[in-house]
């Protein structure tokens, strides 16, 4: 007597699919940022323009700015409040040729900075190759949470 077919298939591999799904999940879960543009934020294209017109003065908090745009490049304390400055750099043209003499150190990459939780942090180094594309300068009232004023400047 013949047995039943139910009986006569191999059982499957405990958790096959289950392992499966997972590596297709970390795959996207990798995949996620890129999709999103992180890839703009490494080649230096930080302040997305759509972001900076829903700073609104006296109403815009500081939490929202960070979200937005990240940490700031550079950090001021005044007597009126904080100032956050971001930079966003966009590709040199192609026919510059370098000129390794004539290199200077840019203002920002021997400087330090004083960050909220009282941290020396040393500026970045602008990359060669790269030129400013825009600046964003956000002030914030004294109570340090809401923005004052801000400023976009594109080049």
């Amino acid at each position: 007597m013949e047995a039943p077919y139910h009986q006569t298939r191999r059982p499957a591999a405990p958790g096959g699919a289950l392992f499966l799904g997972r590596l297709v999940s970390i795959v996207l879960l990798l995949l996620l940022p890129l999709l999103l543009g992180a890839w703009q934020e490494a080649g230096g294209n930080t302040i997305n323009p759509n972001y900076v017109k829903r700073i609104e003065n006296g109403k815009t908090s500081k939490h929202e700015i960070l979200l937005y745009f990240g940490d700031p490049k550079e950090i001021e304390k005044t007597d009126s409040g904080q100032v956050y400055k971001y930079f966003s750099y966009k590709d040199a043209p192609a026919g510059l040729p370098y000129q390794h003499d004539k290199r200077k150190i840019q203002d920002q990459s021997d400087q330090m900075y004083l960050a909220e939780d009282k941290q020396i942090k040393k500026v970045p180094v602008k990359e060669e190759g790269k030129i400013l594309r825009s600046t964003l300068v956000i002030r914030f009232k004294s109570d340090g949470v809401t923005v004052m004023s801000h400023e976009y400047k594109e080049f």
